[in-house]
């Protein structure tokens, strides 16, 4: 018993007596966190038979989405990058260019990713491209309020109401932040 008093005491001693540093809350002034993530953005696929009207191919076809991820002016404000990656998987035996073009408000072109995909012959047909912005071209994207999808056949063999095969796009972002 006389040991287990000694023990407690000694206990007691120490943490009575140990090491501590002065706290400097200040510190969390210089926190910064750097969240990224990642999202789908935009898919279509549209099927040959679809450039195809009443016997008459449609060389052009397209479609307007609104594009607001950027109306919150916090979200801008903490925004450092953005990059867009895109896949275009082509099974028609024609050529195409795909043109994404970031519209503002008044519906004036900011900026244009433009896509020359081949015509498929057979083998896979993927064209893939990543577009990257920061800086000037980041201050463009957060202009945008709309984005432009315009595929454009080029010319080759006849399609019909029954022709095979469709042209794909599938894209996703990734968002840098900075919070500070």
């Amino acid at each position: 018993m006389n040991n287990m008093k000694k023990v407690i005491g000694i206990l007691l001693l120490f943490f009575t007596v140990s090491c501590s540093s002065n706290l400097d809350f200040n510190q969390v002034n210089d926190l910064k966190i750097e969240p990224i993530v990642a999202a789908n953005l935009a898919s279509f696929d549209v099927p040959a038979h679809e450039f195809v009207t009443h016997g008459i191919e449609q060389t052009v076809t397209g479609d307007l989405m609104n594009f607001n991820i950027f109306k919150d002016t916090y979200f801008k404000s903490i925004l450092s990058k953005v990059d867009f990656f895109f896949e275009i998987n082509n099974t028609i035996n024609r050529a195409y260019v795909v043109n994404l073009y970031f519209l503002d408000a008044n519906n004036t072109r900011l900026y244009t990713i433009p896509f020359n995909v081949p015509a498929y012959s057979g083998s896979p047909n993927l064209v893939t491209k990543t577009e990257v912005f920061e800086n000037a071209k980041l201050d463009l994207l957060k202009n945008a309020t709309q984005v432009a999808f315009v595929v454009t056949m080029l010319p080759g063999p006849a399609l019909s109401e029954s022709s095979s095969g469709s042209i794909k796009l599938r894209s996703s972002g990734t968002v840098y932040l900075v919070i500070q």
